[in-house]
């Protein structure tokens, strides 16, 4: 948004009789009393703007050096035109800068004695602005919006043409060079004015790479323009020698007016064009001559003078650029002292401008690649370090290919200290922005709610990790929560090292590691020791995850104690997988226990069956008393099988007996291994 200011001189208010007049001048009186801030879009907008307005001014004027150009009979003319459009162009190139002279008395400035501390204080009233301006640029911006080159052109040279063609053009050309003095001034205060505000003239690298050679290539274009503009000036002055001469010993004697191609309708400059040595004698082409053209010989043995407008630009543009670049070591000179003056000009010129190009150029380029050298720099280090301790070829690996993943994964760019340096409301914004819709992917976290989620996201940090990397092992401190974004990780456990349990799992995704800590940050009474790790995690590829650490963890569970609502407690437990294989372990034991009393309940079942079997034989046999051999033998078999299930009974009751005396450490070979149940969160501080 744009600051608009009112002002603070008012003029005297005189009564409205009617509502329609009232809002008829009000409009007309906020835009007249309206004060601008220097600071405001509004105004930095137009100053981009009025740059580049600017460097399309300093490109249109010195195509006015293009308007004079030879013909084919020693005359030279010039393009009405082309001078037409250039014209149209310069004028609308005038307006901008005139509506810069007003932006400028109605832009607030900050008063010099309020600068002590902050901003300062701005002044917005419009006679003072007025006169700061009136005393500080209105002279240089005056001089830069005047339609010189327009006036006489169109005004000056018509009413005072003396029939001399050179006259036009030196005339054009000193108040051209006069006037892009000033143009060229303003360049500079609004390029530190720009940066000022918005710190940067160009956002990106590439866009300063091309603004400081633009800038080149509008002095290569200033040079060859100038170049052209000098090389008819010296055309002519041959013309004017030899002209001179032939006027005292030639009949018909050379007038000045017959250079001037209007003249070509006349008999007289027809009679003398055949019998005069002017041609001959100021042909660049011609060695034989006593007049020496010098470094502007190219423009008339390569008919450039003569060309077309598009043929006669780009040739002069590519002459500037070539020696622009070479200060000017390919010049053949005469000993013309201008054109030698010219030579040096162009010499210091391109020293100065070669030499600010390129080092703007590699410094704009430079920032590009700034992150690339810094990390190649640290990996020679770290690589010099290695062989420096001997580090073994396999922790030489692991550690290239961490380096290697992290700078593809962040491009050399510290976060967290770019997030720590914004202000806490910005920080709360951008790290919502880049967390929240990862951090709900994670189920645990989806049952909360945007409060305790947007805490959550403010203290998440990324955390990196490539193959083989071991997050943490069992039985090691529980310094961080784990929550997956890309990548998969491996979770085992041996329950604390007993043999004949192994336990593991692969987690994906969403899911997350390290839920000891969440148990830990739960308790009211929580000792400062960090809970150990019951679980070993292992990255099985590169991963990228966020990290929630203990200090933050705790933090947050302090206060917010919404996370120790029942819902969260039953979701915690639900996506914990060391509560899934608790949960798993715990309903393995209880089937092998109800399967062995299922076995116990089907023996004794059969016992007693082939009990009542045996009884009811011997009832049988004793009430018929025929068989009393069979009786006895019965009766004998009765008799074992009662002793067989006595001692059956004895034997299993001394067998527990003798294992309940056994040490525990040693019998764990002897039973199937308990998985213990993990510490349960304090849960009490539920939320009335």
């Amino acid at each position: 948004m744009f600051r608009i200011f009112s002002s603070q001189s008012r003029p005297s208010r005189r009564p409205l009789h009617h509502t329609s007049n009232h809002h008829q001048h009000h409009h007309h009186h906020l835009w007249k009393y309206q004060i601008l801030d220097p600071d405001s879009d509004i105004v930095t907008h137009w100053n981009h703007v009025f740059l580049i307005t600017s460097l399309i001014a300093l490109f249109i004027d010195p195509l006015y050096f293009y308007l004079p150009s030879t013909g084919e009979t020693a005359c030279m003319k010039t393009d009405t035109g082309l001078g037409i459009v250039i014209t149209f162009f310069r004028t609308v190139a005038d307006l901008f800068f005139l509506l810069h002279m007003i932006m400028k008395f109605r832009t607030a400035f900050v008063a010099p004695s309020s600068r002590v501390f902050g901003r300062g204080e701005l002044v917005m009233d419009t006679r003072e602005i007025a006169l700061r301006y009136l005393k500080s640029d209105f002279i240089i911006d005056l001089a830069a919006t005047l339609p010189l080159p327009q006036i006489v052109i169109w005004l000056v040279i018509p009413a005072t043409r003396n029939s001399r063609a050179d006259h036009a053009n030196n005339t054009l050309a000193l108040i051209v060079l006069i006037q892009y003095v000033p143009r060229l001034f303003l360049i500079f205060p609004l390029n530190q004015r720009i940066i000022k505000t918005t710190g940067v003239v160009a956002q990106t690298a590439w866009v300063g790479a091309a603004y400081n050679l633009l800038l080149y290539m509008l002095a290569s274009h200033v040079l060859g323009a100038s170049w052209y503009l000098l090389s008819i000036g010296r055309l002519h002055s041959c013309w004017d020698l030899e002209c001179a001469k032939e006027h005292l010993t030639r009949t018909p004697s050379c007038i000045p007016s017959f250079l001037d191609c209007n003249s070509l309708g006349q008999v007289e400059r027809q009679y003398w064009y055949n019998i005069t040595h002017l041609v001959a004698n100021c042909d660049a082409r011609n060695h034989d001559t006593k007049f020496r053209f010098g470094m502007f010989a190219d423009a008339f043995t390569n008919e450039v003078a003569s060309a077309h407008f598009l043929e006669k630009y780009f040739y002069c543009l590519w002459w500037g650029l070539k020696n622009l670049s070479s200060y000017g070591q390919n010049i053949e000179t005469s000993t013309y002292i201008g054109e030698t003056s010219f030579c040096i000009l162009i010499c210091i010129a391109g020293l100065i401008l070669f030499a600010q190009l390129i080092g703007n150029m590699q410094t704009y380029l430079q920032s590009m690649t700034v992150r690339l050298e810094e990390w190649r720099v640290k990996r020679r280090d770290i690589e010099e370090w290695m062989r420096h301790r001997q580090l073994p070829p396999d922790l030489q690996n692991r550690v290239h290919c961490f380096v290697q993943y992290k700078w593809l994964a962040t491009r050399g760019v510290n976060e967290e200290s770019i997030l720590h340096s914004l202000p806490s409301d910005l920080r709360r914004e951008i790290q919502r922005h880049l967390c929240l819709g990862l951090v709900r992917r994670v189920p645990f976290f989806s049952q909360m709610d945007d409060q305790l989620l947007d805490a959550i996201c403010e203290r998440l940090v990324s955390s990196l990790s490539t193959q083989g990397t071991y997050i943490v092992q069992e039985g090691d401190p529980v310094n961080e929560m784990l929550f997956i974004i890309r990548g998969q990780l491996e979770s085992s456990t041996t329950n604390g090292g007993r043999s004949g349990f192994f336990n593991s799992i692969t987690l994906r995704p969403g899911d997350f590691c390290g839920e000891e800590l969440l148990t830990w940050a739960l308790m009211p009474n929580s000792s400062l020791n960090l809970p150990s790790s019951t679980r070993t995690v292992t990255a099985l590829c590169e991963v990228e995850a966020f990290a929630l650490r203990a200090e933050d963890l705790k933090f947050v569970a302090n206060q917010f104690k919404r996370l120790h609502s029942k819902k969260l407690q039953h979701a915690f437990r639900y996506y914990s997988h060391q509560w899934r294989t608790w949960g798993a372990c715990f309903i393995q034991a209880a089937w092998r226990r109800y399967q062995r009393r299922k076995m116990a309940r089907e023996l004794a079942r059969r016992e007693s069956f082939n009990y009542m079997q045996i009884s009811q034989r011997v009832t049988d046999g004793e009430d018929d008393g025929n068989n009393e051999s069979l009786s006895e033998g019965n009766a004998q078999c009765l008799g074992a099988t009662i002793l067989a299930s006595r001692f059956a009974a004895n034997t299993r009751r001394g067998v527990n007996q003798k294992v309940q005396l056994v040490d525990p450490v040693a019998s764990s070979s002897l039973k199937m291994p308990r998985m213990f149940k993990p510490d349960e969160p304090d849960f009490s501080l539920d939320n009335s």
